[in-house]
């Protein structure tokens, strides 16, 4: 079975960006054979600034991830913070993603699960992977057809992650689907001047560890140009990268 790949900008800048990234994610796809989902976040609600770049909003963001759909045949995904906007989501988006942060949230995941697409809860860094049964349930009770896991990584305060891959194996006995945040596991939370910094460099052995620890997807944030993206840009992946790391995986 092909693992799943979700790929895309961290926030949605301008529909040129889009574009751009889901040109480039058809091309893998027809090269490669693989079925990339698109993702791309309307509001990013918890950057470390309130100064901080938030994207354009559930309602005109919605309606570019529209374009991206109709547009590219891509199927698509996005993060919800709040339970209302899970409804209108779920119309647009073939899988809703649950903010590490707010993964113990119940209303959310009831929301989610409410909207009958497949929820993508990402695990909390003050989580351990066995401990992701308990979002789990609260999503399966209230409904969720699907449910898949992800991974990020630790947070022990220090503006640091750490990856522990054992949480991969341990989240496969509650789903059976577990990806691995290969560009968010590379953050290092808060240690910027009022931003998140990171190290992209690592997101390649970050992929390939999780794929020996017997993960089923890969997640990377990626953009033609990181250095200059208004959200998290030290830790996506280089457009141009993204296609070799994927064969790679898929050997």
């Amino acid at each position: 079975m092909q693992p799943i790949f979700i790929a895309g900008p961290c926030v949605i800048e301008s529909e040129e960006l889009l574009d751009t990234v889901a040109q480039r994610l058809v091309d893998i796809n027809r090269k490669l054979g693989t079925d990339i989902i698109f993702k791309a976040s309307f509001d990013k609600a918890n950057r470390t600034s309130i100064h901080s770049f938030r994207g354009p909003g559930l309602e005109k963001g919605l309606q570019m991830l529209t374009h991206i759909k109709e547009t590219y045949k891509l199927r698509i995904t996005t993060d919800i913070h709040e339970s209302w906007q899970a409804e209108a989501v779920g119309e647009v988006c073939d899988i809703l993603q649950i903010p590490a942060f707010l993964c113990r949230q119940t209303d959310l995941l009831m929301a989610a699960a409410a909207t009958g697409k497949i929820v993508n809860i990402k695990k909390a860094q003050f989580l351990s992977g066995k401990d992701m049964r308990h979002p789990v349930e609260k999503a399966m009770e209230s409904g969720a057809k699907e449910i898949w896991l992800t991974e990020r990584g630790n947070c022990f305060g220090y503006n640091n992650l750490v990856v522990d891959f054992r949480n991969i194996p341990d989240m496969k006995e509650i789903v059976k689907t577990v990806i691995m945040d290969c560009t968010h596991c590379v953050q290092r939370p808060g240690a910027g001047e009022g931003k998140t910094i990171g190290d992209r460099r690592f997101i390649p052995a970050m992929a390939h560890a999780a794929k020996a620890f017997g993960a089923t997807g890969y997640f990377f944030e990626t953009h033609p140009t990181p250095d200059e993206g208004l959200s998290d840009a030290a830790n996506m992946l280089e457009l141009d990268k993204l296609e070799p790391l994927i064969a790679s995986l898929l050997q």
